[in-house]
């Protein structure tokens, strides 16, 4: 490939994502300081969302609940 195909390739347009929470455009670049939110707000909802276990990561827990440790002491 000549240098001249590489350039018609490149683009000066960062690459950009849409934000988990609200679907907004996020520019992929150091300036998108809360990437791949758009926002501290979105950002802070998803994190919510994770501690509320409304997100999950399928499979086996890594840990067994402690209920039945407790039952043998």
């Amino acid at each position: 490939m000549s240098h001249s195909s590489l350039s018609a390739v490149r683009s000066d347009t960062p690459p950009s994502v849409s934000c988990p929470q609200c679907g907004r455009s996020v520019a992929w670049t150091a300036e998108s300081t809360y990437r791949p939110f758009c926002s501290r707000r979105c950002r802070m909802i998803d994190l919510g969302d994770w501690l509320d276990e409304r997100h999950q990561i399928p499979g086996e827990p890594a840990m067994p609940d402690g209920d039945d440790e407790d039952a043998d002491a």
